[in-house]
């Protein structure tokens, strides 16, 4: 044998050279920003808006203030410079001419637009000093038949025209797989007569034909329309479903009563015997609901939503006890520094007497205090843990957690959440997981996005909560407001002034709040004027809250670092600048901060409209609904009505994740179908169920794990 002409081993062989990925072009980066990576992604991407390209108008017929298609020849073309550079094109339809104008053009448009070209060219016609023109219009050479349907405009990103969109849209549809996943038995309930299979309520919406009123496209009123957020209703509510059950599987530790059995009285009931108030009936119910479950061995997972100042924290303090009791440890972790403290400093005052050891974690403590609490807390010693994200870090390791307390739930992602359950470490159990909102939720968001979680609510509020006025007032009069001040200050009464986060910008934020700081401690001289926002030291934010939380400090002038948590009963007038920035929900959190004393309160929306004649029409309808009820259901109802679901569920769900063609105000009906629908579905046909969810919602039922 020949060994020099042998081939080498292949171990040996000289290795192949790594083949890189080819570079990805702006439009494939584009597509995958939209989320738009399977064909069934790009099927579901339905149009914002359709053009009607289907027929010719003569410039003789179209009415000024028409959006019409001509098709002409052009008879002049010229670039000419005025104030600036300008392609200006004169067309003639053989009824008429009109000129079209560009301010923004390229060599491109000169090319196609040049004199002799045949071009079909719509846009809106108006009437000018030297005739009828169009600004901007669309533009191509005339050719081929026009189509048959109308051509739909999608949502895009930079880097992806509407001709590349709507050509992989197309291709898409025609690929994917959009074989029936509900049964038709289901389809010929109430109002979803099958008239449209999917594929053909699909194809419809992506190319409508022109006989189509285009009213029942934009309100989404068509057949065609109702079939898919039916189906996108049923997937929610399948996914939502789904959680649950798997969660009925799971395991937790049963808090039935003492661990010490020679006590005579539970902590819980010592708890209420120490506290200086008795309980609402909303706190006894919601209380009972909650000590149910914690009996259980199945985990909780529940709501408590209440408006402000409902008296959330005692039932939380209730649900600690009961579990402590047990033997078992508890975490509750807050969004922010200052609420996180507010939950430490009142549970203390409650639980410590009680002999209840409660451990402090945040992430500005010092390496000594630090180690000391996590000591606390891994020997179990600590029977309560408080703190923020802190508490969900790696080097913190409970002893024996089995109960989750998360405040203000819609300020943490699914991953914060999920991070707190595992920090439970008995084999195969999951901690009781209580999520506290003062955001109420509206019935219709409680149906679908919270349909997987047990509510609770807190409709009752403590007696000695006072009623706030409310008044809108222009910026104009800002001399009148602090005039105000000086009154409350000269009775003992304590203000907060907020300023908003303007443009999201931090640095925009702090100068508007120190500028207002310096102006009203100027206005104020003989009192004392605090300032408050979020790139502050923590000592110096712990330091500037004591001091107004003491009376000391007559004026608090704060970003919404004080949105939520803050709580001094002598503080009666709430300031909040720029009003008609912040959304409904956080004027109303914001409003909350007072009326907790005795003495009668108020909150002034200061509000400016700019260089503009007056307010928009989304801020009209906050301010209008903060002056009009003090209910936050009802808050809560109209700020769903303005804004949609997205900003109400936050984080939970990342806005409107699971919900992208369905409206809850107006299809309450199809959410009733999809709720009756959806345990048949999973109970009957369990593969069709799988394979609906997956279309839809991808990987994003994960969202409902936590």
């Amino acid at each position: 044998m020949n060994l020099t002409s042998s081939p080498a081993p292949a171990a040996l062989a000289p290795p192949a050279a790594a083949k890189k990925p080819l570079p990805k072009s702006p439009a494939q980066k584009a597509m995958e920003k939209l989320g738009l990576r399977r064909d069934i992604d790009l099927a579901l991407h339905l149009p914002l808006r359709y053009e009607d390209e289907t027929r010719i108008v003569r410039l003789a017929d179209a009415r000024d203030g028409e959006v019409v298609q001509i098709e002409g020849r052009v008879v002049h073309s010229e670039i000419m410079i005025r104030a600036r550079r300008q392609l200006l094109v004169t067309v003639d339809d053989g009824s008429d001419t009109c000129l079209l104008r560009f301010l923004n053009f390229y060599p491109s448009h000169q090319k196609t637009l040049s004199v002799g070209a045949q071009v079909r060219v719509r846009g809106e016609l108006r009437g000018g000093f030297l005739g009828r023109e169009m600004m901007h219009p669309h533009f191509k050479l005339a050719a081929g038949d026009l189509p048959a349907g109308l051509t739909p405009v999608y949502p895009t990103s930079g880097g992806l025209p509407q001709v590349y969109l709507r050509k992989a849209v197309l291709s898409g549809l025609a690929r994917a797989d959009l074989n029936e996943t509900i049964p038709p038995q289901f389809l010929s309930q109430n109002m979803l007569q099958r008239i449209y299979s999917l594929r053909e309520a699909l194809q419809f919406l992506h190319h409508p034909t022109p006989d189509t009123a285009l009213q029942t496209l934009e309100d989404r009123s068509h057949p065609a329309w109702q079939r898919l957020k039916a189906e996108e209703l049923l997937a929610q509510q399948i996914s939502q479903l789904q959680a649950r059950r798997v969660r009925a599987a799971m395991r937790a530790p049963a808090l039935n009563g003492p661990a010490m059995r020679g006590t005579h009285c539970t902590l819980q009931e010592q708890l209420l015997e120490r506290l200086p108030f008795r309980l609402t009936g909303a706190q006894q119910r919601v209380g009972d609901e909650i000590a149910a479950d914690l009996k259980k061995n199945v985990p909780m997972h529940r709501l408590l939503q209440g408006d402000v100042g409902s008296g959330k924290t005692v039932v939380a303090a209730l649900a600690a006890a009961r579990c402590i009791d047990a033997g078992w440890q508890c975490a509750l972790m807050a969004p922010t520094e200052i609420l996180a403290d507010q939950h430490f400093r009142k549970l203390l005052s409650w639980l410590e007497p009680l002999g209840i050891t409660t451990a402090w974690l945040t992430g500005s403590q010092k390496p000594k205090e630090r180690r000391q609490m996590l000591a606390l807390v891994e020997s179990g010693e600590a029977g309560l843990v408080i703190g923020t994200h802190a508490v969900i870090q790696d080097k913190v390791v409970f002893r024996n957690l089995a109960l989750a307390i998360i405040d203000e739930q819609h300020r943490f992602g699914v991953a914060q959440r999920l991070a707190l359950r595992s920090k439970m470490t008995e084999g195969g159990e999951e901690p009781h997981l209580l999520m506290m909102t003062a955001t109420p939720i509206p019935r219709t968001l409680a149906m679908s996005y919270y349909a997987d979680l047990d509510v609770s609510t807190l409709d009752e509020l403590p007696p000695g909560r006072t009623a706030i006025v409310t008044k809108v007032v222009n910026d104009a009069r800002r001399d009148e407001v602090i005039s105000r001040i000086r009154a409350q200050i000269a009775e003992g009464r304590q203000i907060y002034w907020v300023c908003p986060l303007i443009e999201e910008s931090e640095s925009i934020d702090l100068v508007n709040a120190t500028q207002t700081h310096q102006a009203l401690s100027e206005a104020l001289p003989d009192v004392m004027v605090g300032l408050l926002h979020s790139r502050m030291p923590v000592a110096e934010k712990k330091a500037v809250m004591s001091l107004f939380a003491e009376g000391v400090m007559a004026v608090l002038v704060s970003t919404t670092v004080i949105e939520v948590g803050v709580d001094v009963p002598n503080a009666s007038l709430m300031v909040i600048e720029h009003a008609e920035r912040f959304g409904l929900s956080q004027l109303h959190q914001l409003r909350g901060r007072v009326g907790r004393g005795a003495a009668a309160s108020a909150c002034v929306l200061l509000y400016s409209t700019g260089d503009a004649p007056r307010l928009g029409e989304v801020a009209r309808a906050r301010l209008k609904a903060m002056v009009e009820t003090n209910d936050g259901f009802e808050i809560a109802r109209r700020d769903l009505e303005i804004r949609g679901p997205g900003e109400v569920l936050g984080a939970r769900q990342s806005g409107a994740a699971l919900l992208r063609f369905a409206d809850l105000q107006t299809d309450t009906a199809l959410l009733a179908w999809a709720r009756e629908a959806a345990p048949l579905m999973l109970d009957r046909y369990p593969e069709l169920a799988e394979r609906h969810v997956l279309r839809w919602l991808g990987g994003k039922a994960e969202f409902l794990k936590a």
